[in-house]
């Protein structure tokens, strides 16, 4: 459905061009995080005149149809006349934008409006060109409606937010320019040459009845976790070599064993980090070898790799759902309106909190290998919690502190949002998926994960520097020292006790900028997966 075009002039973001076919993440990615200006294809706007045709025959029927010429939810067993269908519609935009709570971030607003556009382009909700148009408009100009936290169910799609951005369509509202400074609808669309839209039958129903904010959200969430997993794979290798661990056990023929994809993914990238590594060989010379590592450190793979797996359910839900056209009701392929189910966000619900299982389980796995760095009774010859003068200095001592404070937040945050339900409209609407809370949750989640492998890196980082006197003596693996090198730009190295706490800001901006990443992926002739 989404391509990027090749004809932009140099140094423009690409354009997403959309047609009537899946949603392409990348495309989401490029919008919601780059600003990305969209195209409607002239497919779309003919399928769009097309289904357009069919409202317009129901709305001249006698005939009730529901969001056509009935009332809303527990209300459409009211019939209204043509001369209040315009009405209807503004009503029901301005009565459903009824968020409240902090600013949803931008990113967030901007993914569901692509969201929201791409099933306006299938041809199957019924609306104008104009309207998809008018909306695209709208993300070009980016412009970004406020929306609160609160407000969406996650049943009847997330109507709440998605209202906020009709709202802003029909220039009402509050709303952020392109520079992110706040002011009323009508002023932002005449700073941007747009005109107010004036909705018609179906077409304010249609713009709020979607999963798009929750996918929108599940979209970035996939991405991101991509990068955090393969780094959580770097991290739990560098503490492998910083506590003179054992790369046995990461075998391939071992791995083989247990043939789950995601275990063999991340074995790999462990095995690559670890490839020629000083500090790992010697081990395998000396009068005593360990026979096995703690679990921490001997089962990354397993446990890195379990939500690999569970990221690969996700991309496949999502994928899916990116390519559903969801509405209620919806013109089908052969002309009729039906109203349906499809609006419920039990899918996407379910898959947002299986992922925030996942990110507090590999965050819980880090916790533990740094606790290791700071105990000299497991860290293998290392000083107390790093210090540099153990009893004068605490070293890494409250950095494990905040590890532990996130990850004992995260395991709150994995408590599921898709097993609450609360009834509403007047019971019409009597289960819910809370789709829309999940995503919101995984989001602070993600960030929390990337936080706790921050200060893994920063502290095996230190270990390594006290282990072989820092990096021009480093005797860690390539991808180790380049790590470690990246670190090192931002942060000094091992000494007497510092103010710790920009320092771990600093190694959680390299995790979540995908610096560190790079840095990784610089000595290596395969990237990691």
């Amino acid at each position: 459905m989404v391509l990027f075009s090749q004809d932009s002039a140099p140094g423009t973001a690409l354009t997403v061009n959309i047609g009537t076919g899946p949603l392409d993440p990348e495309a989401v990615l490029a919008v919601a995080r780059q600003n990305a200006p969209v195209a409607l294809t002239s497919e779309v706007l003919a399928a769009m005149e097309s289904s357009r045709s069919v409202i317009e025959s129901l709305a001249a029927d006698s005939k009730p149809h529901y969001g056509v010429s009935t009332g809303f939810g527990a209300l459409a067993t009211k019939q209204i006349p043509a001369s209040q269908r315009t009405a209807l519609q503004r009503s029901l935009v301005r009565s459903h934008a009824a968020s409240s709570g902090q600013e949803v971030d931008r990113e967030v607003v901007r993914a569901l409006m692509l969201g929201r556009l791409a099933t306006l382009a299938t041809g199957r909700t019924g609306v104008r060109p104009a309207v998809a148009q008018a909306y695209a408009g709208l993300l070009n100009a980016g412009v970004t409606p406020i929306i609160g936290e609160y407000g969406s169910l996650g049943c009847s799609g997330d109507l709440a937010p998605l209202s906020h951005c009709a709202l802003a369509l029909m220039g009402e509202g509050r709303v952020r320019d392109a520079d992110g400074r706040e002011q009323d609808a009508a002023e932002a669309l005449v700073s941007a040459g747009l005109e107010p839209l004036e909705l018609q039958e179906k077409e304010g129903l249609a713009l709020i009845n979607g999963t798009d904010g929750m996918l929108g959200m599940l979209t970035m969430a996939i991405a991101d976790l991509h990068r955090l997993l393969t780094i959580a794979d770097v991290a739990a290798a560098m503490s492998v070599e910083g506590l003179l661990g054992t790369d046995a056990v990461f075998a391939a023929d071992l791995q083989a064993l247990r043939p789950q994809p995601g275990q063999a993914e991340s074995a790999a990238n462990i095995r690559a980090v670890l490839h020629g590594s000083v500090l790992v060989e010697e081990q395998k010379t000396g009068t005593f070898t360990r026979v096995q590592d703690a679990y921490s450190l001997r089962c990354a793979p397993q446990v890195h790799g379990a939500a690999r797996s569970t990221l690969a359910h996700a991309e496949h839900v999502a994928a899916c759902e990116r390519a559903s056209a969801v509405d209620n009701p919806v013109v089908t392929v052969d002309g009729r309106v039906e109203s349906n189910g499809n609006f419920h966000g039990a899918p996407v619900g379910y898959v947002l909190d299986f992922l925030a299982i996942a990110v507090a389980d590999v965050a819980s796995m880090s916790e533990r290998r740094t606790d290791r760095f700071l105990d000299r009774n497991r860290s293998h010859g290392l000083n107390a919690f790093l210090a540099d003068d153990p009893g004068v200095d605490s070293g890494h001592m409250i950095a494990q502190y905040t590890q532990a404070g996130i990850v004992s937040e995260l395991k709150r945050l994995a408590v599921p949002a898709s097993v609450d339900s609360i009834p509403s409209s007047a019971m019409q609407e009597d289960h819910v998926s809370m789709g829309w809370a999940a995503g919101l949750k995984l989001r602070r989640a993600l960030d929390g994960l990337a936080r706790v492998l921050a200060v893994e890196v920063l502290t095996s980082a230190r270990a390594l520097d006290m282990r072989d006197g820092g990096l021009a003596t480093s005797r860690s693996a390539p991808v180790s020292t380049a790590v470690r090198t990246a670190v090192r730009s931002v942060v000094q190295g091992p000494g007497p006790d510092r103010y710790l706490a920009p320092e771990i800001e600093a190694v959680y901006r390299l995790v979540a900028g995908g610096a560190l990443l790079d840095a990784a992926n610089g000595v290596l002739e395969e990237p990691l997966h």
